[in-house]
């Protein structure tokens, strides 16, 4: 874990020796940025979640399962690799909770973290319901035809495990993917939802599931979506500790914390 050092402060963040990606993540004139960056990320995760279950429901089918499956996949795959420099790209907060436990975030942003990406997702919601009107639930997360509320519960927890441990292991050094590790995660999202949508939904992601529910008003079945992430997340981490013990590697510690640029040195007046 990056320690706080003895003050926390912006000055503080450019004289204590280290890799800047060290000092600017420990600099809190950056956080508006950060939390920025999750807002806005999830925004655009959950305007393509919600928004292609909307408008393949207004346009009489014309997206298709695979595509209302891969839009969201391939919306996380670009929002990480355009801004997870900023903030690590988070999006959701069984991701934030994960990093924290191993070690790679700290604690005291996480509050921080899961608000921004619970407003940006109700947020993008709300725009799907202004735009079009409370169609399909706006994208809202439900269990399938046919597949009984157990069966939902342990499918999401079992995707979130495994996508936690994706993000876990392809942003550790073992692997050392860096950017490529978008890949990885935009990947198993679409593989996840193309097997596993008509159970769940496949959300994974307890802000993806809230912002549709609370938009739409339908918080029948809202709990299995805020439960059943963070089981699977804990499995996640523990699966990690198994595969490659504590964390807190840096490499891990970087993708989860972000790498702004280095910032111009401040002169005594």
């Amino acid at each position: 874990m990056v320690a706080d050092g003895p003050r926390d402060t912006a000055t503080h963040s450019l004289t204590s020796p280290g890799p800047h990606w060290v000092r600017d993540f420990n600099d809190l004139s950056y956080e508006w940025r950060r939390l920025f960056s999750e807002l806005f990320g999830t925004f655009l995760l959950v305007l393509a979640a919600g928004g292609a279950a909307v408008v393949q429901d207004r346009s009489a089918g014309q997206i298709g399962r695979i595509a209302e499956v891969t839009a969201p996949a391939l919306t996380v795959l670009a929002v990480i690799l355009f801004m997870g420099a900023v903030s690590g790209a988070h999006l959701n907060p069984i991701v934030s909770v994960a990093f924290a436990l191993r070690h790679d975030f700290q604690w005291r942003r996480v509050p921080g973290y899961v608000l921004a990406q619970l407003l940006g997702a109700v947020l993008a919601a709300l725009l799907l319901r202004a735009t079009f009107g409370d169609v399909a639930h706006l994208g809202a997360t439900l269990p399938g035809t046919g597949f009984s509320t157990a069966q939902a519960f342990i499918i999401e927890t079992v995707l979130s495990a495994g996508l936690v441990s994706t993000i876990l292991g392809t942003a550790s050094s073992a692997q050392n993917l860096g950017p490529i590790s978008a890949v990885g995660v935009g990947g198993y999202n679409a593989l996840a939802g193309l097997w596993a949508s008509p159970v769940s939904g496949a959300s994974m992601n307890p802000a993806r599931s809230l912002g549709p529910a609370v938009a739409s008003g339908d918080l029948h079945q809202l709990w299995i979506y805020l439960t059943a992430p963070p089981v699977g997340m804990i499995i996640a981490v523990a699966a990690a500790y198994i595969l490659r013990g504590p964390g807190g590697d840096p490499d891990a510690t970087r993708a989860a914390q972000g790498d702004l640029p280095e910032p111009p040195a401040r002169h005594a007046p």
